[in-house]
C-alpha cells in the first residue's frame, strides 16, 4: 500500500501509468546517485518517500557509500538466518540483494540496479514482499542459483523485460540505470500499455 500525505492510496486507484511514473521517479533519483558515485545498498520501496502529487524521493541513506575512489564497496559480514549482519549492527536485506552481494559482499552501482528490478516488482505487485512465500535461507538459495522473481500479474511484458535486464547474473550485463530511466520515460509517454491477459 502506498501512503500519500499519510492517507492510503487504494490498489484500485493505481494504474499502470501511475506505477510507471513512480518507477521513473525512483530511476531518476538513482541516476543522480550514480552520477555522485554513491551506492545506496538498501534500495527498496520501503525507503521511497511519497509526497503530495505522488512525488517520490529516495530516502534512508544510512547504508549508502561513496565509491568514487574504488569500483565497489565491500563489507566484512557474516551470514545470518535473515540478513547479513555488518559490524554487529547493520542488517542488509537479502531479498533485494544480487548474487555478488550475497556471496561476496560486493556492492556497486550494478548491485543497486538489481535492487531497482526488485523495486519494480514491488510496485507492480502493489507492495508484496519479494519472495514472500520463501524463508530467508530459501531466498539465498534461489538468488545464488540464478532464479528470479516471476512476472507480476498486472505487469506489462515491457516492464518485466526491464526487471530481467536488472537481474542479469553478471553485473556488467545488467542494464545501466540511465538506460532504465530512458526506457521508463519512453513507456510513460507512449500510448497505454495493454496487458496480455491470456499469457
Amino acid at each position: 500500500m502506498i501512503l500519500v500525505d499519510g492517507q492510503p492510496r487504494l490498489k484500485g486507484e493505481m494504474t499502470i501509468s501511475h506505477m510507471l511514473n513512480i518507477a521513473t521517479q525512483i530511476a531518476s533519483g538513482m541516476v543522480y546517485l550514480a552520477s555522485q558515485h554513491f551506492v545506496h545498498r538498501d534500495l527498496a520501496t520501503r525507503n521511497c518517500l511519497v509526497g503530495g502529487n505522488v512525488q517520490v524521493k529516495i530516502g534512508d541513506f544510512g547504508m549508502s557509500r561513496d565509491v568514487y575512489s574504488t569500483d565497489y564497496y565491500r563489507v566484512g559480514a557474516s551470514l545470518k538466518a535473515h540478513y547479513y549482519r555488518v559490524g554487529g549492527h547493520t542488517m542488509l536485506p537479502i531479498r533485494w540483494m544480487p548474487p555478488e552481494s550475497i556471496m561476496y559482499r560486493k556492492f556497486t552501482t550494478e548491485s543497486d540496479v538489481w535492487s531497482f528490478g526488485v523495486i519494480l516488482w514491488e510496485i507492480f505487485t502493489y507492495g508484496k514482499q519479494p519472495w514472500f512465500q520463501l524463508s530467508n535461507n530459501e531466498v539465498i538459495e534461489c538468488i545464488t542459483q540464478g532464479r528470479v522473481l516471476e512476472r507480476p500479474r498486472v505487469c506489462p511484458k515491457e516492464v518485466y523485460d526491464i526487471m530481467l535486464g536488472c537481474w542479469q547474473r553478471e553485473p556488467q550485463q545488467r542494464l545501466s540505470i540511465k538506460d532504465i530511466h530512458r526506457i521508463l520515460q519512453a513507456l510513460g509517454k507512449t500510448s497505454p500499455i495493454y496487458l496480455d491477459i491470456l499469457g
